[in-house]
């Protein structure tokens, strides 16, 4: 069969949108963190789960490059939880091609956790804490650009 000329550029446009299409897309997924349930003054914590899709890690809170971007939650809203720290777990320390010295990761599933006090003038009722998580995905070959993700935290005040 042959091609006309018109077909030809319609066949390649529709050959690399399938192509991007194909490319992989967020490396590092949030998972539906708990629902935290607290009364006034009390100190209450939450796991976030995350996992980095199989091929690739993300740097750790502490990368052992200062040239690498950590892994970092913040805060940009939190209502009636006041924030408090966050627990970063264990990074893994792996030698990869494109960088001299070992990297401090994280790959596969984990959590973070993170820390709140209610506050003492909280009223009862819903509220969600709101924040940004922030990240470098790389494979065994290179880094990538940085990206930035909304965590969302739903409370209930009793």
């Amino acid at each position: 069969m042959r091609l006309s000329w018109l077909q030809t550029p319609l066949m390649a446009l529709l050959l690399s949108a399938a192509w991007l299409g194909a490319q992989p897309g967020d490396r590092l997924m949030v998972g539906q963190p708990e629902h935290v349930v607290g009364k006034r003054n009390v100190a209450v914590q939450v796991k976030i789960p995350l996992s980095v899709v199989k091929g690739f890690h993300v740097n750790s809170n502490k990368p052992m490059e200062e040239y690498l971007i950590p892994l970092k939650l913040t805060w940009t809203s939190t209502g009636a939880l006041q924030p408090g720290a966050i627990d970063y777990p264990a990074p893994s320390v792996e030698k990869f091609e494109f960088a001299e010295k070992p990297l401090s990761i994280y790959s596969g599933n984990f959590d973070l956790v993170a820390h709140f006090k209610v506050a003492a003038n909280a009223q009862a009722g819903p509220g969600a804490a709101s924040g940004k998580l922030r990240y470098q995905a790389c494979n065994d070959r290179a880094c990538f650009a940085p990206k930035t993700v909304d965590v969302t935290v739903v409370y209930q005040i009793e």
